[in-house]
């Protein structure tokens, strides 16, 4: 029987319709009496899976070329019986078939600017652009959304298409977690909600295990929304401020355990620790502290929002499962799967806690997020996606030899952060040295260039996040030694994304340098060679100056 009938509990095989007559067998779209009662649902028996597909029943790759690709009711038969991802791309069928019953109404659309170093809001999939921006075409749509008022895993009996592809959706997703490296991941789940708000829905299923618990310690990240959804779940954050080693910024272990000690273990909700973070703060020691979790029996909650992308990060959620306690790790779907704002999935080790997450959420919730990311990885392919991983690799390795080139020609340097496998973080000394509001100046030129992904982190900013002050806010300590600018290699970037950035960024660095040496009469700086186009320069260096005074005062 095919898993999807079985949630209904519908028999397979043709239906009798009045005298003698056979109604045909369904096609896909779903028919409701009187009273809203389901009165139809796709019936696939296992034989006819392999007839439909044209080959063997256990095959997952599209047609080849000059061969006719497969319906939809067979892709959907084929996802249903494995779990897997599939090796290979489903972009043809998807394209022809399912992806044009599951497209939304048009709407307008606005198109994404290019980002240079970091691409949250890119897409890979052309169906999740047509998805996200509007379609003319499309006349079933998933009205209903996931789960029930229950539970968002649950499966809605009069939504049954809704529920199909949610289930189809976790059980790619799980798979593909398991492919980047955390193999013994036993559930997961995907909610349409960002990684803020599902790490506190985390920490209020915690809430009823923990009645106690009124503390939660957080290794220093300077990121509002992970610091937020503690404040939101209604408890208070312990700030466990890192230690530096060498360039790197890294979890202080001594500082953890003495604080467990000092509230009490029943008063400590949980641990909260980062894995994907910018240069020069690294990955924390995630072993370690599952070690301590489990001494101390204390949940932990992992924000591994960018990790998936990274071999390294979930390598380290995996050996810290291994070696002691991590409850849930959450990551970004915009961020590792090139899809729009808005989902995150939440994955564990433990599948009854796993669950009681996915209770917790109150009432049902729109599926976008699950139909983006099926889409994209029914495009993808397992092996696409692998593809997408060691690209990223090779571009971090790219990106990092660009940077430090770039930079030793300014007489800046590449800090070393071995730790980090995805941001990097580059110096700006000389810039703050001569002249105060440079550094800033940089971020809001490299901004007006369309470089969105890349910031500058200046020397002694303040900012307050919930009645919580935090001095040298966005370089995850007090007192960093010198002011910097980060860039990141994000998945789906390409070499001349890379080389756009660096020929900007490049650019910013002569303007500002020509002005300080305009400045300096005296200070025997050496003069940097004039290019022909200084007007434009000059131009584009007036308007930046009015766009940062302009930003500073609806700042201030």
């Amino acid at each position: 029987m095919n898993p999807g009938c079985a949630a209904t509990g519908a028999p397979g095989g043709p239906r009798r319709e009045g005298k003698g007559r056979v109604a045909p067998e369904p096609t896909g779209r779903f028919r409701f009496r009187r009273g809203d009662e389901l009165r139809r649902v796709r019936t696939l028996r296992e034989g006819q899976r392999g007839a439909s597909l044209g080959r063997s029943s256990s095959s997952l790759s599209p047609a080849s070329p000059g061969e006719a690709a497969p319906s939809s009711r067979a892709v959907s038969t084929s996802l249903t019986a494995l779990p897997g991802a599939a090796f290979r791309g489903w972009a043809q069928a998807i394209r022809g078939s399912s992806g044009s019953r599951s497209s939304s109404s048009s709407s307008s659309s606005r198109r994404l600017p290019p980002g240079d170093a970091r691409r949250p809001g890119s897409k890979d999939s052309a169906m999740s652009s047509v998805r996200a921006f509007g379609a003319e075409t499309g006349s079933e749509r998933f009205i209903h959304g996931i789960g029930r008022s229950g539970d968002i895993s649950a499966v809605q009996p009069k939504a049954a298409g809704s529920s199909l592809l949610n289930k189809i959706t976790n059980s790619l997703v799980l798979d593909i977690i398991k492919l980047a490296g955390v193999h013994t991941v036993s559930n997961c789940f995907v909610v349409p909600m960002a990684t803020g708000m599902s790490l506190t829905l985390c920490f209020l299923t915690l809430r009823h295990k923990r009645p106690k618990a009124k503390y939660i310690i957080w290794p220093r990240i300077d990121q509002k929304s992970c610091f937020k959804s503690m404040i939101t779940a209604g408890f208070e954050p312990v700030v466990i401020e890192n230690v530096l080693e060498g360039d790197e910024l890294r979890t202080d272990l001594k500082a953890v355990e003495a604080k467990v000690q000092e509230l009490g273990p029943d008063y400590v909700l949980c641990v909260h620790s980062t894995t994907s973070c910018f240069a020069p703060r690294v990955p924390d020691r995630v072993e370690e502290l599952a070690v301590i979790c489990a001494n101390y029996d204390i949940p932990h909650i992992v924000n591994n929002a960018y990790g998936v992308q990274s071999s390294k990060c979930m390598h380290l959620i995996q050996q810290g499962a291994r070696v002691g306690r991590i409850d849930a790790f959450v990551q970004s779907l915009d961020k590792n799967f090139m899809v729009p704002v808005g989902g995150a999935i939440i994955a564990g080790f433990n599948d009854s806690f796993i669950q009681e997450i996915s209770k917790m959420y109150p009432g049902r919730a729109s599926a976008s997020p699950s139909l983006d990311v099926l889409i994209t990885l029914l495009s993808l392919g397992s092996n696409g996606y692998k593809k997408l991983l060691k690209e990223r690799k090779e571009m971090f390795s790219y990106l990092s030899n660009q940077l430090k080139k770039l930079s030793e020609a300014y007489n800046e340097r590449l800090l070393r952060t071995p730790h980090n496998p995805i941001s990097l973080a580059v110096t700006l000394k000389t810039l703050d040295e001569h002249r105060e509001k440079a550094v800033t100046q940089l971020g809001s030129m490299l901004f007006t260039r369309q470089v969105s992904g890349a910031r500058v982190v200046p020397l002694g900013s303040v900012q307050t996040v919930s009645g919580y002050t935090f001095r040298g806010f966005m370089s995850h300590t007090d007192n960093y030694p010198c002011a910097y600018l980060n860039a990141a290699s994000a998945i789906g970037m390409k070499t001349q994304d890379v080389d756009l950035f660096i020929k900007r960024l490049d650019k910013c660095l002569k303007t500002i340098r020509k002005e300080q040496n305009r400045e300096s009469d005296v200070s025997g700086i050496d003069s940097y060679d004039k290019t022909e186009d200084v007007d434009n320069e000059e131009m584009a260096l007036k308007l930046d100056n009015v766009l940062l005074d302009t930003y500073q005062a609806a700042a201030s």
